[in-house]
């Protein structure tokens, strides 16, 4: 990932912290997700992960693009609510760097 994803996901999360923070539903999708509850915000996650591979296998590249992009905006806004950040995932990805997807998987067992 390069110094611009870093960027983008970080102006990301700001964004969505203040529309959190703020709480204005009738002024923020974020906010009126979030209002809905976790439930909520893990369903919209799921329908945009289907999406997603709907069009990784029968679309073209730039609804890959859009479909991924949803995924990483709800994800985003998920993990706010919980109190996590991307850089949680940076530290376990991290933390997994040079183990084997064999291992690692069965190390969580």
């Amino acid at each position: 990932m390069g110094k611009a994803m870093g960027e983008t996901l970080e102006r990301l999360e700001a964004v969505i912290r203040d529309r959190l923070a703020a709480g204005d539903a009738g002024a923020s999708y974020v906010a009126s997700l979030a209002a809905k509850g976790r439930g909520k915000i893990a369903q919209k996650l799921g329908e945009e992960a289907v999406e997603t591979v709907i069009a990784a296998i029968s679309e073209d590249d730039a609804a890959l693009v859009g479909e991924a992009s949803d995924l990483i905006f709800h994800l985003s806004i998920l993990l706010a609510t919980r109190g996590l950040a991307w850089d949680d995932i940076a530290a376990e990805l991290g933390r997994r760097h040079g183990t084997s997807g064999h291992a690692e998987k069965a190390a969580r067992k």
